[in-house]
């Protein structure tokens, strides 16, 4: 079916200059699954092998889905529930209503994750001051128990990461986001180069390399998850890119923004995966089976690898600023979806709408903060999933990773490849970029290939019992 699009990028929304687009989206895509999951999953499921699948499902199904997610944004200049409604009608609408509600209860427990780096930067400061001892080695998994169970310190600092977030979003997309995503991204790789200069002076750094690029043995399961992490690392299925799109330039191509964001994200992926695994190998093999999935092992195992690497001082303290400063990059995103609509569709001003919905946000993420122990029954007795996930933080991450991003992701692909006319897709991917001749291609992925990628993964879920968060 045809369909009429806005004029993209309008002055009264804001958009963004030439690089302002793809660091904000990058940043969007980055974050604690680049710096933990991806590297954990790599080196459980065979190194290079899990590296291979994981780029090819990027070209196959991360970056199909991304241009799909920006063409739709650029091409109506809105928020993603008035751009479904305005390309598809009333009822493709309710893709944009699962998009903001998936942004908003990921937001809501995702800063109360991320308000641990508030604690952890400076307890590294204190420990780099100070020295890290072995008292201190030998309890940092203890300490960090103790402070998961401390509400008070957990609401504290859910609070202070939601004010950072709402902090950059009041000021708009061009003095807000473009700005701060400016001065982040590029200290966000300097840490990663320092950190894999340092790397590279171990004995074990070799060792990580040949791991990390040479294939191993790679089973159904494991290709799978590294499908799976293509599609979560991405920030899809949520109106992230979408939201991002709409402040999109029609001067700038949808292709090689999307191709840019995607490798930006993974080159994040291999560099954090190029520390980790030099951690990694630099201990005893019977000690390797301590680092988990869960980025809990940020604070319980890893503050003494830091520390027993050169320049661990220095390098520790830098590493949590580094989780931080991708924590941030991706919230500043989530609150954008759920703002944008707000002054899109109700007329408010961005200030008024950037403090409701992020008290609301707030207030959604209070009884996550307080179910890592503070609460008996926000942490064990509310389990309407059970026994896929108990405790309400557990719940919702079981349900928006699980269910809630890929079905928007599905829905995603099934409108522009089937709904949308192939006339007006190539005509909007075409402007800013020129004749793109994969047009066909595109069109044909989003139809069977991401359907299918993504279908899997339900099946997987729904069937199989396999957990994506």
């Amino acid at each position: 079916m045809a369909a009429t699009g806005g004029s993209g990028g309008s002055k009264a929304r804001g958009t963004f200059g030439k690089m302002g687009f793809i660091l904000a989206a990058a940043g969007s895509a980055v974050g604690l699954g680049n710096l933990w999951k991806f590297p954990y999953m790599a080196h459980r499921n065979g190194g290079g092998a899990f590296v291979l699948v994981y780029l090819v499902a990027v070209l196959l199904l991360g970056l199909p889905i991304m241009m799909a997610e920006i063409t739709v944004g650029r091409s109506t200049a809105s928020n993603p529930v008035r751009a479904f409604r305005r390309l598809g009608g009333k009822w493709w609408s309710l893709v944009g209503w699962l998009g903001i509600g998936t942004g908003f209860i990921i937001l809501s427990y995702y800063s109360v994750v991320a308000g641990w780096t508030i604690e952890y930067v400076g307890k590294c400061l204190a420990w780099s001051a100070q020295g890290f001892t072995k008292a201190d080695a030998a309890k940092v998994g203890s300490d960090f128990m103790a402070f998961l169970a401390r509400g008070d310190k957990q609401v504290l600092y859910h609070g202070i990461f939601m004010a950072l977030t709402a902090g950059v979003i009041i000021f708009g997309v061009k003095k807000g986001i473009e700005a701060v995503t400016k001065v982040l991204m590029p200290a966000l790789f300097l840490i990663l180069l320092l950190l894999v200069a340092v790397a590279a002076t171990t004995s074990s750094f070799l060792p990580a390399l040949e791991r990390l690029f040479l294939p191993g043995k790679i089973g159904a399961r494991g290709i799978l998850e590294a499908v799976g992490q293509a599609f979560f690392s991405l920030s899809l299925g949520m109106g992230a890119m979408l939201t991002y799109g709409s402040y999109m330039s029609r001067k700038e191509s949808v292709p090689r923004s999307a191709a840019m964001v995607c490798g930006l994200d993974t080159l994040v992926a291999l560099m954090a995966s190029v520390i980790m695994f030099t951690i990694i190998m630099g201990v005893p093999p019977d000690q390797r089976g301590k680092f988990g999935a869960s980025s809990v092992i940020l604070f319980t195992t890893l503050p003494e690898m830091l520390y027993n690497l050169p320049l661990g001082r220095i390098l520790a303290p830098s590493f949590y600023l580094l989780v931080g400063f991708a924590a941030l990059t991706s919230t500043i995103s989530l609150l954008e979806v759920l703002v944008s609509w707000f002054i899109d569709d109700l007329g408010w001003k961005r200030s008024f709408a950037t403090v409701t919905v992020g008290l609301a946000t707030f207030a959604m993420g209070v009884p996550s903060a307080l179910s890592f122990g503070s609460n008996e029954f926000l942490t064990s007795r509310f389990a309407p999933l059970a026994p896929k996930a108990s405790g309400f933080f557990d719940t919702f991450d079981y349900l928006a990773a699980n269910f809630l991003l890929p079905i928007g992701g599905l829905l995603t692909a099934i409108f522009v490849g089937w709904y949308l006319s192939s006339a007006f897709t190539k005509k909007e991917v075409e402007e800013g970029h020129g004749p793109f001749r994969l047009h066909l291609l595109w069109k044909t992925l989003l139809r069977f290939v991401c359907p299918g990628a993504i279908a899997w993964i339900l099946y997987s879920v729904v069937f199989q019992g396999v957990k994506f968060n």
